[in-house]
């Protein structure tokens, strides 16, 4: 008689459902960020859903490049996107940053910083040009950090959230933009509990 240890079988690859793109603009002048949107509406789509405006809370980072009084501004996008469509996008996104700023001899200063994330039902994902330690390298310079990761009907924040990413605007924002998908939570992962908003 035969004994079967271990039940498990292969995996069967498969293909990962859409996301809904979502991109923050951090922006020191309102025509500097109309401008910026104009341009993203033109390659992505029109815009879903908004925040209002969020204080930007690294603005020592920026001062020198984007002046004082940072202002943080997240956007989610009617069109669907493909996951490994991210590279792509924040090409696109660092194209606009370029295309915007002011040329002063070879450095260009930024009027805007445009950071694209991937919202799936299960968490979001942003694509960044800087190395971290935990950060996952994508391909063409690009990394990608789970920001927050959705668990027992709430979004949670991890070590290294952006804490603007945890602002209660933003988080509101988030939720609906989760709606979106029309999801159960049954597959839903379970984490500890500090990690939680709030």
């Amino acid at each position: 008689m035969s004994c079967i240890v271990n039940s498990a079988f292969m995996a069967r690859i498969q293909k990962a459902s859409p996301g809904r793109l979502v991109i923050s603009i951090v922006h020191s002048s309102r025509d500097a960020l109309a401008d910026a949107l104009s341009q993203l509406e033109r390659r992505f789509g029109r815009v879903q859903c908004e925040t209002i405006d969020i204080p930007h809370s690294n603005n020592v980072e920026y001062r020198e490049e984007m002046g004082d009084s940072l202002q943080r501004r997240f956007f989610s996008f009617e069109n669907q996107i493909q996951r490994d469509g991210l590279v792509e996008i924040k090409d696109i996104c660092h194209r606009v940053e370029a295309q915007l700023g002011d040329h002063i001899h070879d450095y260009t200063f930024r009027t805007v910083n445009i950071d694209p994330l991937l919202m799936t039902p299960a968490n979001l994902v942003l694509a960044s040009h800087r190395e971290f330690n935990h950060r996952i390298y994508l391909g063409s310079g690009v990394f990608a950090e789970v920001c927050l990761i959705w668990s027992r009907g709430k979004f949670c924040r991890l070590p290294w959230t952006n804490p603007d990413f945890c602002h209660d605007e933003a988080v509101d924002f988030f939720v609906r933009v989760r709606s979106s998908f029309d999801v159960a939570d049954e597959s839903e992962q379970a984490v500890s509990p500090e990690l939680h908003m709030g």
